[in-house]
């Protein structure tokens, strides 16, 4: 785990920002922040954090719209958002934009940073093997996934992945043709709080990188009422 990960701060209300960077700093994390989407924009031309602390309600380009903006742009940085709406909607709202956690304030710093922590080990670490893993990688028709390395290559070089976007995609890989039902899948999401539609949003954008035709997919099916299956073939 990189405590000493470079965390993108992006937070309009300047006591909660400097807590926050003082807050990791102290934890043992390098901090840079941004007041606003433009200024965090202006960064990332230079700079690539391991991780994006961001605010949700902020004047200008909130932060929905720029996590949909950077996603577009194939920025697959890890996105935690914060927001003072934890309902249910807003919480899908924001795996649907593009995030991989969402944070809804007043907060615990400690919640803060074990979510930070869960999020990077995301990216860095490959998901367990619930059993031995066959050794080879697994062919999705053009596309082969490194079960070992959790890495999705085709004939165009890697195709990035967010981190819950691999992570999804090894645990299915590791037990392939078997149904895992949502709680296996939110356990290896470290999503136990998202709910069922958080998942299904993941599901779907990770069909969006693997199948022909997202719509009627090949490989990734939904088994009514019990979970999902990979099923890998060429």
């Amino acid at each position: 785990m990189a405590d000493d990960a470079l965390i993108l701060v992006v937070e309009d209300d300047p006591r909660l920002r400097a807590l926050l960077q003082r807050y990791l700093g102290e934890s043992g994390f390098r901090v840079t922040a941004a007041e606003h989407a433009a200024e965090a924009r202006e960064k990332l031309r230079f700079l690539q954090p391991d991780l994006m602390v961001l605010d949700v309600t902020m004047p200008g380009e909130s932060g929905l719209t720029l996590t949909e903006s950077l996603r577009r742009e194939k920025h697959e940085v890890p996105i935690l958002l914060l927001t003072a709406r934890g309902a249910p909607e807003d919480r899908i709202a924001g795996f649907e934009a593009g995030a991989d956690d969402y944070l809804a304030k007043p907060f615990e710093a400690k919640e803060l940073l074990l979510r930070i922590r869960a999020l990077l080990r995301r990216v860095t670490q490959p998901v367990a093997a619930p059993h031995p893993a066959s050794g080879g990688p697994v062919q999705l028709g053009a596309l082969s996934f490194d079960t070992a390395r959790a890495e999705l290559r085709g004939p165009a070089g890697i195709v990035r992945l967010t981190g819950g976007e691999a992570s999804l995609l090894a645990a299915l890989a590791h037990r392939p043709n078997e149904v895992l039902g949502r709680e296996d899948i939110a356990a290896a999401l470290d999503m136990d709080e998202a709910g069922e539609r958080a998942i299904d949003v993941q599901v779907t954008r990770l069909r969006r990188k693997i199948e022909v035709d997202p719509r009627e997919p090949r490989f990734l099916h939904t088994v009514r009422g019990r979970g999902y299956t990979l099923k890998p073939g060429t």
